[in-house]
């Protein structure tokens, strides 16, 4: 395959994660976030806390796990509560859905966006169909999930911003087929 066409495959690759995404029920990223963790450090002149060991944050029907959150708020604070605009997980992230699972050693989620960005050793599945790569981006408002190759490393690649290697890769995955009879 061609790499003008790489791209495009991927997209087709993650579209067959998610049969119907055009009519996928939109997530709600207004809804309270709930959580609970081993500790939490509160950085009030930097608008952050840090939640740390076993960290378990729940937002409607969306699940986040990690060993380690850094929530950041706007400083503005409606009804008592700071307004949270991302979270930064690391540390055996998983992400789940009803009817998909997300797996990486890094998370950032969006909330302005409203889309998660996944990194390094991603594993997407659902049913029984897994896609893995090395970088994933779910879209929470239409429910399209794209996954590509790209990794972040310390080596063998070329040097980006900050001096941040990027590897390539390839997108991997099985598709189980309906018995046929």
């Amino acid at each position: 395959m061609t790499r003008a066409l790489a791209p495009l495959a991927l997209v087709l690759v993650a579209g067959a994660l998610t049969p119907g995404a055009a009519v996928a029920q939109r997530h709600n990223s207004d809804a309270p976030i709930d959580f609970a963790a081993n500790a939490i450090e509160l950085q009030d002149r930097a608008n952050r806390a840090v939640l740390s060991g076993g960290v378990n944050i729940r937002q409607s029907n969306l699940t986040l796990t990690a060993d380690r959150v850094t929530v950041a708020y706007t400083g503005q604070v409606v009804g008592g509560s700071p307004q949270v605009s991302r979270l930064d997980a690391s540390g055996g992230v998983t992400v789940v859905r009803p009817d998909q699972r997300a797996r990486a050693q890094y998370g950032v989620y969006d909330l302005n966006r409203r889309v998660i960005t996944m990194l390094g050793g991603v594993s997407l599945t659902q049913g029984t169909n897994t896609v893995t790569g090395g970088r994933l981006s779910i879209n929470l408002d239409t429910g399209r999930a794209v996954i590509d190759g790209s990794s972040v490393g310390s080596g063998g690649g070329a040097t980006g911003e900050n001096g941040v290697v990027r590897q390539s890769g390839r997108v991997t995955g099985r598709f189980t087929v309906p018995e046929r009879r």
